[in-house]
């Protein structure tokens, strides 16, 4: 097979979906590559409408270079691609992508004999009493708000969880500061100092992205900002909107005014549509959840379908670069296409290279494994469906569901518009406290289309062309 009788897929124009597609047109191919954002970069690189006049500098900070540096790629790429943005791929069987033309509301199929799935990732969250409050935004939500839409999810804004994403978000926000009306109320953070300290060692490996996490923190302790660590989020207060956030440290409980709250607990990886694709899944104890799996190059266990970036486990927009082009050297390689095998023996060795940061970061901000003891029977874990952490763990208890499909099927957990996307990881959690199992013996929710929310009457549509 020649390149020029490929016409290979890709979902995601973010780092990875960008340099694969780089990377095929450069072997005489024209990709396809979808993606559900207007304009291309992804989440971290996520770029405004075309008529705000904001610099890279102010969106991106420190990151400006290589956003700019990313945009510029792809829209050079603009005469090599079929590119197909404002499009959200929401199932795939058959060897066809449904996908969902968001300016029209129209629905097409689109069909792939090859496809790199770049799907990246979102917020993990774990629930709070008070979180369906209005003013309550996952960190990566109050992101999109500040970079995307030039503005701040409130005035007084407190950022709670764990993970790099918690900084970043806090450091942008207090950057904002009077300009942007706001100013961030309080950091806190479930780590606890200590365990920062312990992972010195594998962050060393990495010591420019290092000094950029320490920078954020110094800055943030220079201008006021308080950062609390080793905390636990007790409640968010508030009758029609957040007015304040009570959290403890082990002995005393304290309270935050605030009007807004942007919380999360690092990223999960969107695994959805390698679901529906087929894609063996494994259980992955760094990033405490199943995954698909794949090779060092992106090959997983259906054959022409290739994974890339955070979608298969979150490493990062330098690590996902490097995946993207290597999925598509190894997807050319797979169709009889000469390659550069030692540019591909570097790129997995870069990411290899990463691997001991990585496992820095998850001992610095490490996922609150008493999560689900601490968590009262009234909350409401999956606000889609109203179902209470009580209603779970009775389940559990009365009609013995012991695995997360199961549970789903007897209370409707993760059945509503999220699918499973915001109350799976929680869930889980709770059944596997209840159930006293480990957390990697529950299962997962198996993916279903549509995998993100789409008009209900195209669905209806789709059903009855079965």
């Amino acid at each position: 097979m020649t390149a020029s009788t490929l016409q290979p897929v890709i979902v995601g124009a973010g780092p990875a979906g960008i340099r694969a597609a780089q990377t095929l047109a450069a072997h005489g191919l024209r990709p396809v590559v979808i993606d559900e954002a207007a304009r291309g970069g992804g989440q971290i690189y996520r770029r405004p409408p075309a008529h705000f006049a904001r610099s890279a500098q102010t969106l991106y900070g420190t990151e400006a270079s290589r956003a700019t540096a990313l945009h510029s790629t792809l829209d050079g790429l603009a005469a090599h691609i079929d590119y197909q943005p404002n499009s959200l791929v929401w199932n795939a069987q058959g060897g066809q992508l449904d996908v969902l033309h968001s300016p029209t509301q129209t629905t097409r199929t689109v069909p792939y004999g090859q496809i790199i799935v770049a799907s990246g990732a979102t917020d993990r969250v774990l629930p709070v009493p008070g979180w369906a409050l209005p003013g309550v935004y996952t960190l990566g939500g109050a992101q999109v708000a500040l970079k995307f839409q030039g503005c701040t999810i409130g005035r007084h804004v407190v950022l709670m969880g764990t993970g790099p994403l918690l900084y970043l978000v806090a450091y942008q926000y207090a950057k904002a500061g009077a300009k942007a009306g706001v100013k961030v109320a309080a950091v806190l953070d479930t780590a606890r100092f200590a365990d920062q300290l312990a992972a010195l060692p594998g962050m060393l490996t990495q010591p420019a992205v290092l000094a950029k996490g320490m920078y954020y923190v110094g800055w943030l302790r220079a201008h006021g900002v308080a950062v609390h660590t080793g905390v636990r989020p007790v409640r968010v207060e508030g009758e029609t909107r957040v007015n304040a956030v009570v959290w403890t440290d082990g002995e005393n409980e304290h309270t935050v005014q605030c009007d807004a709250v942007g919380f999360g607990y690092a990223l999960r990886s969107e695994t959805q549509l390698a679901d529906l694709l087929g894609c063996r899944f494994a259980w992955a104890p760094m990033h405490r959840a199943h995954l698909p799996e794949r090779d060092s190059a992106g090959r997983t266990s259906v054959a022409g379908v290739y994974l890339a970036g955070d979608g298969a486990g979150i490493m990062g927009a330098d690590a996902a670069e490097w995946a993207g082009e290597r999925a598509a050297l190894a997807l050319l390689a797979d169709h009889g296409v000469k390659v550069d095998t030692a540019r591909a023996a570097e790129l997995e060795c870069k990411l290899a290279d990463l691997m001991p940061f990585r496992q820095g970061l998850e001992r610095a901000f490490p996922f609150p494994t008493n999560w689900a003891a601490h968590t009262p029977d009234a909350l409401v874990v999956c606000r889609c469906e109203n179902i209470t952490a009580g209603e779970l763990r009775a389940c559990a208890r009365d009609a013995g569901a012991d695995e997360m499909n199961r549970l789903k099927a007897l209370t409707r957990v993760g059945m509503g518009r999220c699918q499973g996307r915001m109350c799976g990881v929680a869930a889980a959690e709770i059944l596997a406290h209840a159930t006293g199992k480990p957390i990697d013996t529950v299962g997962r929710l198996r993916g279903q289309a549509p995998i993100k929310p789409i008009p209900i009457h195209l669905q209806a549509r789709a059903e009855a062309a079965e």
